[in-house]
This record gives structure tokens, sequence and C-alpha cells, in this order.
């Protein structure tokens, strides 16, 4: 196809879609307003679901599809990293050096690492109560894990990061979430509708559906970030052409 040819084509795309995005906008409610339709609807779908955190609600249960499709895409991230950043025929791991850390900084990694790994799994597991959730606990237990790193040296982290078990407990735990939309399917006909029992408001084992879909996002969050820089750390730390 002709240079030409794909600049009208992308110009005539670009017209549709600047129009279609142009009518969105004008019936959208007035910047700053106090009249909030979808922020409305979402808090009353909270509520009737006994989940005490909003954005929770709708991430886990009114539109949990679309974050199926945003763990799906981490999902394929790690993937696609490991593959990438695989061993080539011209390369060849080495053994890393050991590091001098400062004592201060041993120290208060030391003292971190425990404290954040502890966050970490306190933000995943009350995600329907309170701010954060899945996503945010995953990246924390995460980066609490490489606090060994910090404190210590390369070796230390790779004695406490099992990748083995976290590259399957990644896969395991996005199954898991693929798997939980099914009960809704078998029970509403609808695909991860909210049918477990709600339990009682403001209580840990509350939400239906929500807590073990926000446990599973954790899982393979924290999971697949680890795996992610591992194959970056990897390629910096021990892999030579030499």
């Amino acid at each position: 196809m002709r240079r030409g040819t794909r600049l009208r084509l992308f110009a005539a795309a670009a017209a549709v879609l600047f129009a279609g995005w142009a009518l969105a906008c004008a019936e959208l409610p007035p910047f700053g307003g106090d009249v909030h339709p979808y922020g409305e609807r979402a808090v009353t779908a909270a509520l009737t679901r006994h989940t005490a955190n909003a954005v929770s609600s709708v991430n886990f249960d009114q539109r949990a599809f679309d974050t199926l499709g945003e763990e799906s895409v981490l999902f394929a991230a790690v993937l696609g990293a490991t593959a990438l950043l695989r061993l080539a025929r011209d390369e060849r791991k080495v053994g890393p050096a050991p590091r001098t850390v400062l004592p201060a900084t041993r120290l208060l990694g030391a003292l971190l690492l425990p404290v954040a790994l502890l966050t970490g799994w306190y933000v995943v597991a009350h995600g329907q109560l309170s701010p954060g959730g899945g996503f945010q606990g995953g990246v924390v237990l995460a980066s609490g894990l490489h606090l060994a790193y910090v404190a210590a040296d390369y070796r230390v982290l790779g004695r406490v990061r099992p990748l083995a078990v976290l590259d399957v407990t990644d896969a395991l735990a996005a199954a898991a979430f693929t798997a939980l939309g099914l009960v809704g399917l078998a029970v509403a006909g609808a695909y991860l509708a909210n049918t477990l029992p709600l339990g009682t408001f403001r209580d840990l084992a509350s939400g239906g559906l929500v807590p073990l879909v926000n446990a599973a996002v954790g899982v393979e969050v924290g999971s697949g970030v680890v795996v992610l820089l591992a194959s970056f750390l990897d390629q910096a730390v021990e892999v030579t052409d030499k």
C-alpha cells in the first residue's frame, strides 16, 4: 500500500474516532459538578454487595471482566519478557560477585523487608474494606521482596526468591481468576456474577466474590512482577556474552 493511501485511510479513521469522542464528551456532566451518575450508581452497587471499598467493588465485581483483561495483559507481559530475555546461544550465566553494603543500609533493609511483606499481605487481604487491593498489594509484596537486593546482594535475593514456584503461582492465580468467573456463570448465568454469600458489611469475609477475585489478582501481580524483574535483573547481573 502506498504512503498516500495509508495517510488517507488514517485520516478517515481518525475523523470518525474524533467525531465519536466529541459526541461522547458533549454528553458528559459538567466538570467539577456535584452530579455524578456513574459514581452514585457504583457506590450504591458496592453497598448492595456489602463491599466497603467502592473502588474494589468496581474492579472486582461491577467491571470484573475488564480487570480480567488487565490481569491477562500483565500475564502476557511476563510471558513475553521471559521468552525474549532467555539465554541466547552466545550467552552464559556467571555467578554474581559479592557486594559491599553499608551497615546502615543492611540494617534498614533487614528491618523493612518483613514490614513491607506484611503490609503487602494486609493491603491485599483488606482490599474490599479499605483503600488498596490486589494490584497495589501485589506491587508492595514484589517491591518488599527486592529489599533483599538493596540490603544485601543478588545472591541473597536469589535465595529468598523461588522463581520456579513463583512462575507456577503466577499462572495458577491467573487461572483462578478465570475459573472464579465460572461460578457466576453456573449459578446466575453470567460470567463473574457475584453470587457467593455476601457476609456482614465491613467484615473481612464480606463482598461475596470480591475478596476471592481480589486475592487472585494480588497473588498474580506479586508473583508476576517478581518474575518480570528477575528476567531483567538476570540480564544485568548474571548474563554475559564473553
